[in-house]
């Protein structure tokens, strides 16, 4: 991921962020009444604001010299969704089970995070490129996998098993853990609002995810 800084905007100034996934679908209206509709993008692209979490003066400082140091919309920097964070739901702790990653042949060493979204409808597959170092686990067939056995990397949320422990064939691969959204700053400015002694407010830090 190009022009990226392994940063995350801060966590305290996040918690009143409001946003989540943005899809694009095209819909089209028939003579007879009826719809077409065609998805224009296979993958959700998340969009935030955070401008709400400003409360303070310092705040505001913080905010400020984190858009700075990132310049702007030039570099994009880690995100924590307030809701969409782990492997499991937010009220649950993440375990080696979770999330379905792959299937072993006996060969392959190299598998990618993927959260999947499913119910008896339908289910969608989410790429993990940011997750939390030292949260992530995986399992074989069931069984926790050492730490000795795999590498993680967490630039990227690919987990790669050592020489000689590929996953045999058929076994499922699976993972818990905690995760960033890589994001940006949607606008090069910045429109800072003081209100009253020690206490201001930003009206809007539109932030827009960085897809793979």
């Amino acid at each position: 991921m190009a022009a990226f800084h392994e940063v995350r905007f801060p966590l305290r100034l996040a918690l009143g962020v409001s946003g989540g996934p943005v899809r694009r679908t095209d819909i089209v209206n028939l003579s007879n009444g009826r719809e077409n509709r065609n998805q224009r993008w296979r993958n959700a692209r998340r969009a935030y604001d955070a401008g709400s979490g400003i409360r303070s003066v310092a705040d505001l400082y913080e905010v400020m010299a984190f858009f700075e140091a990132r310049r702007g919309e030039l570099y994009g920097f880690r995100f924590r969704d307030p809701v969409d964070f782990k492997s499991c739901p937010p009220g649950e702790t993440p375990a080696a089970t979770d999330q379905r990653i792959g299937t072993g042949d006996g060969v392959t060493t190299g598998f990618q995070l993927l959260k999947t979204y499913a119910d008896a409808g339908g289910s969608f597959s989410r790429r993990i490129d940011k997750p939390i170092e030292g949260s992530v686990i995986v399992s074989v067939e069931g069984v926790k996998a050492a730490s000795s056995d795999l590498s993680v990397d967490h630039a990227s949320g690919m987990v790669t098993f050592r020489a000689g422990r590929a996953p045999p064939a058929g076994a499922a691969i699976r993972a818990g853990f905690e995760f960033d959204v890589p994001v940006r700053f949607a606008i090069d400015r910045i429109d800072i609002n003081v209100t009253a002694f020690e206490a201001g407010r930003i009206p809007s830090i539109p932030l827009m995810e960085i897809l793979p």
